[in-house]
């Protein structure tokens, strides 16, 4: 079976560097640091971004769209309010991790969403990195694309976001 990716990134300004539900720097996860998160804040250039239902949707077929393009095949996606999940199976390791080509073409049509609608593009939809797993055994895949689909879209998850994350 070729490697799958799971791979996770955020929405601008929403899962700063010391937040308290930790944060990840270098692949570790570290302790929630309060001083920290406030610099952070102070240094951010814009405000931060949550998606509403029809920028998830445009996330979702953008993603989809570029899998047909790299003949991929999209196990899931999801894309919450204040971040993205996807599995997908690319034939071998590829330099070129798909997180940043998916950032790359959801920018893109996000700032033509913001372009049609008389608004200026935004200088920043995302954070700068995010996080990739290859999953090299097919039960790894299965829980992956489980977490994707199921967990992600549980009532009270969408709650937590909603009404907790902000």
């Amino acid at each position: 079976m070729p490697s799958a990716i799971f791979t996770t990134w955020t929405t601008y300004g929403t899962w700063l560097p010391g937040d308290g539900r930790g944060w990840f720097t270098h692949g570790r996860l570290r302790s929630p640091d309060h001083l920290l998160r406030f610099e952070s804040a102070l240094r951010m250039r814009d405000d931060a971004i949550w998606l509403d239902p029809e920028r998830r949707a445009l996330i979702e077929k953008t993603i989809a769209d570029h899998c047909v393009i790299r003949n991929w095949a999209l196990l899931a996606v999801n894309c919450r309010t204040n971040h993205v999940h996807v599995v997908v199976v690319a034939p071998g390791r590829p330099i070129d991790v798909p997180r940043e080509q998916f950032k790359a073409w959801c920018t893109r049509r996000l700032d033509e969403q913001e372009e049609a609608a008389g608004s200026s593009p935004r200088e920043e939809w995302w954070t700068q990195r995010g996080w990739d797993v290859y999953l090299d055994y097919e039960e790894a895949v299965e829980m992956a694309v489980s977490y994707v689909r199921d967990c992600q879209n549980h009532p009270l998850r969408e709650f937590k976001e909603r009404d907790l994350g902000r």
